[in-house]
């Protein structure tokens, strides 16, 4: 294969995309246990802004937003090379040849156009999870100072910057963290379902996360049969917890941030019924 670029030993590559704090490390760490998949073995944010051309500080801190036209030949062949040459599957070996590639990263959300014009024979997997939920564990997540991603963030007067960042950050200085953490949220909603529904259907799976932890087996078979995966691997009625849980998942878990969910619930109520709907749809 040495004549074979590195992006096009990617075949038919997985990419899980989801707001952040939505399950998609316990999806990822669980899918990629099927035969066939390659994964780097985790997060890939050091590895895609690790090529110059996708860098925050060199896109003028914009965002994590990457569209088609940031997909030029070069840059795509590098992040290939990248992920390529980190892949491994569930036993430990790299790819002998073409691999499918299993990918997931929550900034991934803002990413969709850029993905699919690098891999136009890729399947998004969309994992809706409630924004009650969501947005509790959002909270959490800011508040443990375990996900800051941007800690010296320019012209930023807020706590130090936390998970993916959203186009149009700058607006949201100075607001409380509660009202950062729900306009985060939307933004990134809104341009993930934008993008996911200018995509053909079969190249879009959804997967809501509380039917994922209620039926992990069914669920998870489910799925395989969409992206023509084979599975044999047992699954038990619960699931491990991920390796970037902050406290064991419950459905009324998100009542400790009631107050303060319901305090924001406008800004995301109806993007919140329109990825539920989106997810419905799109469920296999």
């Amino acid at each position: 294969m040495s004549s074979t670029s590195f992006r096009q030993r990617l075949a038919r590559p997985i990419f899980i995309v989801s707001s952040p704090r939505s399950g998609s490390t316990l999806l990822f760490e669980t899918l990629a246990r099927a035969p066939g998949l390659f994964t780097i073995g985790g997060e890939s944010h050091r590895t895609i802004e690790g090529v110059p051309a996708f860098s925050v500080p060199a896109r003028g801190w914009n965002s994590n937003r990457l569209e088609a036209i940031d997909a030029r030949p070069e840059p795509v062949e590098q992040l290939a090379e990248a992920f390529y040459t980190a892949l491994r599957d569930r036993a430990g070996q790299p790819p002998p040849g073409a691999a499918r590639l299993l990918e997931k990263t929550p900034k991934n959300a803002l990413r969709v156009p850029f993905f699919d014009a690098a891999w136009p024979d890729s399947t998004f997997v969309f994992l809706y999870r409630d924004a009650r939920q969501t947005i509790a564990s959002m909270i959490e997540a800011w508040q443990s100072g375990h996900f800051r991603t941007y800690p010296r963030l320019p012209g930023w007067s807020g706590p130090q910057w936390s998970m993916l960042l959203v186009p149009g950050w700058r607006s949201l200085d100075g607001l409380p963290l509660v009202e950062v953490i729900a306009r985060q949220w939307a933004i990134t909603m809104d341009i993930l379902l934008d993008d996911l529904a200018a995509l053909p259907a079969n190249r879009v799976v959804a997967l809501d996360y509380d039917a994922f932890l209620t039926d992990p087996p069914a669920a998870i078979e489910r799925l395989a049969r969409r992206l023509d995966l084979d599975w044999d691997e047992p699954l038990g009625a619960e699931l491990p917890l991920s390796v970037t849980t902050l406290s064991k998942p419950a459905a009324d878990k998100w009542r400790r941030h009631e107050a303060a969910i319901e305090s924001i619930w406008p800004i995301v109520e109806a993007i919140d019924d329109r990825a539920r709907t989106f997810a419905t749809a799109r469920g296999g």
